[in-house]
């Protein structure tokens, strides 16, 4: 890490007392090393904490951005709320990826956030990282993140990267799979046929399938983020747009307008959800008018393409014990693989399917 400026450093350590004095929820810590230098600080405001307090279940926390000139580490902490979009749990600036370094950072977080960790943890394949995660949040389950998995897989292709089939295989194991079945053929068919039993990264990322595979992955909630497309609009959007030159001090008023945009926007669908109900294809009755009335626009949307999916799948009766009743769902046009098993039990109205779709997006 390059030394730090002391006017730029003490400019942005000022704003967050600043902060403090006006805010008495507002929370910061920072970490100097032996010659007094900044090396570490953390901060989130109030409404970071009530976020969290209602949505970190799940948390994403991304350390791929370098963007200023001292090529400081910037962490934040970010989750999803009920309307599907990005929310702000926090912030940090970090001098390196040391597992001691991580451990005082989710130690901060932890402390400001009342000793609540989260049930799920996103992050990119850092040993660093994953050693003080399972150190500080024990009981935590961490995941990574597939959008970070892809892009760093395409390094480790080698001439491999020009074959399609080869890409599409490997993308089927991520997050295609139906079953862990499904998964253990596909898997192995793919390191048979392109001789890669003896290839030290694809075999390490095998023994920890159960952190990426989406197939592994349906028992827990994940509010999306076990989808590419989640994790990749998660990390997106966190990208400021700061760049090599970009000062401490310019970076956190970048960071400080991220949050603001992404609040503004929240502000704006509580008040859609509270002055409309949604447009449907479907007369707003029954199921269709209960769950516009109980979702946001944007989870009714979500709901209403699982309706309409609904309409093509045949449904038999599988079995019958006593009240419980199982059932076979398959989409008509779908193969046999991809039929799921539904468990019904009338006499406490619970439903449990096989996709479980509802235990991992809610």
């Amino acid at each position: 890490m390059k030394r730090l400026e002391g006017k730029d450093t003490q400019a942005v350590v000022n704003m967050l007392i600043k902060r403090g004095e006006e805010d008495p929820t507002f929370y910061f810590r920072v970490k100097v090393n032996e010659e007094n230098q900044v090396i570490s600080m953390f901060w989130r405001d109030g409404m970071m904490r009530e976020d969290y307090d209602i949505y970190g279940d799940v948390c994403v926390f991304d350390t791929t951005f370098r963007t200023n000139k001292y090529n400081l580490v910037c962490a934040p902490f970010v989750g999803v709320n009920n309307h599907w979009s990005n929310v702000m749990f926090g912030c940090a600036f970090i001098a390196d990826e040391k597992t001691h370094t991580f451990v005082w950072l989710l130690e901060t977080f932890l402390e400001s956030m009342g000793g609540k960790a989260p049930i799920t943890i996103f992050t990119d394949q850092d040993q660093a990282m994953a050693n003080a995660i399972e150190q500080v949040f024990p009981n935590t389950r961490h995941r990574l993140c597939l959008w970070h998995l892809q892009k760093n897989a395409v390094s480790r292709f080698g001439d491999l990267k020009a074959d399609n089939t080869f890409k599409d295989t490997f993308k089927k194991c991520l997050y295609r799979c139906y079953n862990e079945e499904e998964f253990e053929t596909t898997w192995f068919d793919m390191i048979t046929k392109y001789n890669l039993q003896n290839h030290d990264w694809f075999t390490n990322l095998y023994t920890i399938k159960e952190k990426w595979c989406t197939a592994l992955n349906k028992d827990f909630f994940s509010a999306g983020i076990l989808s590419s497309q989640r994790s990749e609009s998660t990390n997106n959007a966190i990208g400021f747009k700061g760049n090599k030159s970009t000062s401490l001090t310019e970076f956190f008023h970048i960071f400080g307008a991220t949050v603001d945009r992404w609040r503004y926007q929240e502000d704006q669908n509580e008040y859609d959800c509270g002055n409309a109900l949604p447009k449907s294809d479907f007369p707003m009755v029954g199921m269709i008018k209960h769950a516009a009335n109980v979702y946001t626009l944007t989870l009714f949307r979500d709901f209403e393409k699982e309706f309409k999916y609904a309409m093509g799948c045949i449904s038999n009766v599988n079995y019958i014990n006593g009240n419980f009743f199982g059932y076979k769902v398959q989409h008509e046009s779908w193969p046999e693989h991809t039929a799921h098993y539904v468990a019904f039990d009338p006499t406490t109205n619970s439903i449990k399917c096989t996709c479980r779709n509802f235990e991992e997006s809610g």
